[in-house]
């Protein structure tokens, strides 16, 4: 069975386009070396792989690592170490990464910047870098908010750790190597028990400032080509002038794809702090799509349009077509916000040499301008909210009590894996009409539920799951009015134009 596996990989392999044709050979032995096999004929009548999407990797793959555990080739049979080993059977398959640069080259320069763009990201998922079954696991809709479709994943495609293997990564050696799962180091790195495998990983470089910086797509893509952009260097995070002048240095070079940053401070950062990256892709989130709601003008800036954005966070969205007029303007607006303090407003430039005041910054191109929406964040805490003032408060953590970074921004909800059980079990018991606090895994959810449901007359079998659909977007879009400074109320909309007259 090991060698129809081995067999059947290669092929997948050809058809996938990882492997040539003239490297069959080659790789197959490479492959019997990994199993410890001497012997090999090949089958015949093997299927062709006409649709390498639809092909049963996952299925494959399983077999493969069934019988490296058989065979002891495994410490342990668990999720951890399987994935170390699958990687590395993966990692064969995969061209160098200069074959692979050159590829992605070759399409930009002949064919444009999407071209290249489709062809690396199907090569990410056929690389099963992005495991697409895995992927396919996560739980999507979109809800209908006063702000627009907001979109709700709960994220089932990052796999739960076991016992076993949360105490191997806590007894393992500690290593600075890779620095962390942004550096480039990680290219084919083998991994470890508290560091994935990367042998089937590979970056594009490209210049960002005049300096070398990695592209690739993050494993566990949320949204369209979910990309990261990263500095080479393991450097932190920093929100200022060249933030502006490196996201649109990428947007001119992909004009397709969007790009932002997390904040720069902890709380609102919702992010790896300690190494420069942005995330970015090509799709249109609900905050992109929502209007400018009031304009105003900038003394100095007359040329650039600029206006606060009709969304539950405090945005800023500043569009011309030179973006290098927006990056000046940006920079004032940046400087006037990290050292503005509104006492009325419960705004905190600084509490005891603590800085409280960033920006969480996305540039994009539509059309024949640039445009460049700063969120306003303040990471301030307080004895009532410890982990936050702007932040969701606490009768909102039963289903988002985490950090509110880029993606949650931009109106897309990452909610905790928890969700998709408990959420199945408050529709049965809704319409078992169950006393929802005597339910110890549930209680948290009884307030909630006593709220929304009187306005329902028709709870059914047939629409429980898409009531409380609904409700959770309901519940996301207060996550982002609590995370935002400026609350979208008289007061909050005087305040507002109190620092907008600032600038």
């Amino acid at each position: 069975m090991i060698t129809e596996n081995i067999a059947e990989l290669v092929n997948y392999g050809i058809a996938a386009g990882l492997v040539d044709e003239a490297d069959k050979v080659y790789v197959t032995n490479t492959l019997l070396e990994l199993f410890g096999l001497d012997e090999y004929e090949e089958p015949q009548n093997l299927e062709a792989i006409t649709d390498v999407a639809a092909f049963d990797l996952e299925g494959l793959l399983k077999q493969m690592l069934d019988y490296a555990v058989e065979k002891g080739m495994l410490p342990d049979d668990s999720v951890v170490y399987r994935d170390l080993f699958d990687t590395k059977i993966m990692g064969m398959l995969v061209p160098r990464p200069s074959d692979v640069i050159g590829a992605f080259q070759k399409l930009y320069e002949e064919k444009g910047a999407k071209a290249a763009t489709d062809w690396y990201y199907a090569f990410s998922q056929n690389t099963d870098y992005i495991r697409r079954y895995r992927i396919a696991r996560d739980k999507k809709w979109k809800a209908d908010t006063a702000y627009g479709e907001m979109d709700i994943t709960i994220n089932l495609s990052k796999p739960e750790k076991d016992p076993k293997a949360i105490a191997a990564a806590k007894n393992a050696k500690q290593s600075g190597y890779p620095k962390c799962q942004l550096c480039m180091e990680n290219e084919g790195y083998a991994g470890r028990v508290n560091h994935p495998a990367r042998q089937n990983h590979r970056i594009i470089p490209v210049t960002i400032q005049g300096n070398k910086w990695g592209f690739q797509y993050s494993p566990y893509v949320y949204y369209n080509e979910h990309c990261i952009v990263f500095n080479s260097q393991h450097i932190p995070m920093k929100i200022e002038h060249d933030t502006f002048v490196k996201l649109f240095n990428f947007v001119e070079q992909f004009p397709h794809y969007f790009v932002g940053s997390n904040a720069d401070l902890p709380i609102v950062g919702g992010s790896i702090l300690s190494h420069d990256h942005f995330q970015g892709g090509n799709y249109e989130f609900a905050m992109a799509k929502a209007p400018v709601e009031k304009a105003f003008t900038v003394k100095g800036f007359e040329d650039i349009s600029a206006g606060i954005v009709k969304w539950p966070m405090s945005v800023i969205r500043l569009s011309h077509k030179d973006y290098n007029r927006i990056i000046e303007l940006a920079d004032v607006i940046l400087t006037k916000w990290r050292g503005y303090t509104d006492e009325a407003a419960f705004i905190f430039a600084e509490t005891d040499g603590e800085p409280h005041n960033t920006i969480t910054p996305i540039a994009r191109k539509r059309g024949d301008k640039y445009e460049l929406d700063l969120v306003l964040r303040n990471n301030i805490t307080t004895e009532e909210h410890p982990l936050g003032v702007y932040h969701p408060h606490a009768e909102l953590h039963h289903i988002k009590k985490e950090n509110i970074g880029l993606i949650e921004v931009m109106g897309l909800a990452v909610l905790p894996s928890r969700l998709k059980s408990e959420l199945e079990q408050l529709a049965g018991a809704i319409l078992a009409k169950e006393d929802i606090r005597r339910n110890e895994v549930l209680e948290k959810h009884a307030d909630w539920v006593d709220a929304f449901l009187p306005a329902y007359d028709d709870v059914n079998p047939d629409n429980v799951m898409d009531i409380i659909q609904k409700e959770v977007g309901i519940v996301f879009g207060k996550v982002l009015e609590h995370a935002g400074v400026y609350k979208r109320d008289d007061e909050g909309r005087a305040a507002f134009q109190r620092f907008i007259e600032s600038i």
